[in-house]
């Protein structure tokens, strides 16, 4: 993993990068704690960059590497399923530990093994970091597909339910899909529906599909049912109905 994929234009997210680069010379355990996609392994990778990356839930091979590697990065760690004794083992061999973790530990054991605990804030608390997260998966999109179009940010709210990982995820989607073609769209819908057919009433159960992006795109082009009922040719009432009927979609 490459460090420079951390974005640091928040306070708090240069004070975890500043953390982390004194971590890079000393020889201590130190646990990183914060939601999933906040940047954890990163950081991690980047204080231990030759280590092996092991998930606590591999409890196995996990035990197996404690017992011949120096240095070790153990993901989630508060999805190990014996906490204990994966504690004890580390301190038995001396390995020196840097572990990600989804939640705050408050115990004497894990206070013991890691000298240095340090939160990341997730990206809802660290605005300034959004931006360039998007920029930064923008030019991932145009490698991956081969193209150079510039991002169509328009109407473009982000996704930080997951942090970076759905941020990403979506910048992706909205750059595949910002220059699609009306049979790659088709495609993908007939390529959706192909396993969910099978009801006698499949025509209106998947009726939105088809309402609910040409309201929200008519809404957000002509801000108004009034407008919107006249460019579909729809009596307003009618419109009323379909955006009644599809309301768990159109919230917001």
């Amino acid at each position: 993993m490459d460090v420079t994929s951390f974005i640091t234009e928040s306070s708090a997210a240069n004070q975890a990068k500043k953390t982390a680069s004194l971590l890079k010379t000393l020889s201590v355990n130190a646990l990183i704690m914060g939601e999933s996609g906040v940047g954890k392994r990163t950081l991690a990778s980047f204080i231990l960059p030759d280590a092996s990356l092991i998930d606590a839930s591999n409890f196995d091979e996990l035990f197996v590497a404690l017992e011949s590697a120096k240095e070790l990065i153990i993901t989630n760690i508060d999805n190990s399923p014996n906490l204990n004794r994966l504690i004890a083992t580390i301190q038995e061999k001396n390995v020196r530990v840097i572990a990600t973790s989804k939640q705050s530990f408050n115990s004497e054991s894990i206070d013991e093994l890691f000298s240095v605990k340090f939160d990341i804030p997730p990206l809802r608390e660290r605005m300034e970091d959004v931006a360039p997260l998007v920029e930064k998966f923008t030019q991932e999109a145009a490698e991956l597909f081969g193209v150079n179009d510039l991002f169509n940010s328009r109407n473009f709210k982000a996704d930080l339910s997951k942090n970076a990982d759905s941020l990403r995820r979506q910048v992706m989607i909205n750059y595949l899909l910002q220059d699609i073609q009306d049979v790659e769209l088709m495609d993908i819908i007939e390529n959706y529906l192909y396993d969910k057919l099978g009801s006698n009433s499949d025509y209106r159960n998947f009726l939105y599909l088809y309402e609910v992006p040409l309201i929200r795109g008519g809404l957000k082009k002509f801000k108004s049912q009034l407008q919107l009922s006249d460019k579909l040719g729809l009596n307003r009432n009618t419109l009323r109905k379909k955006i009644s009927e599809n309301k768990q979609y159109l919230k917001g």
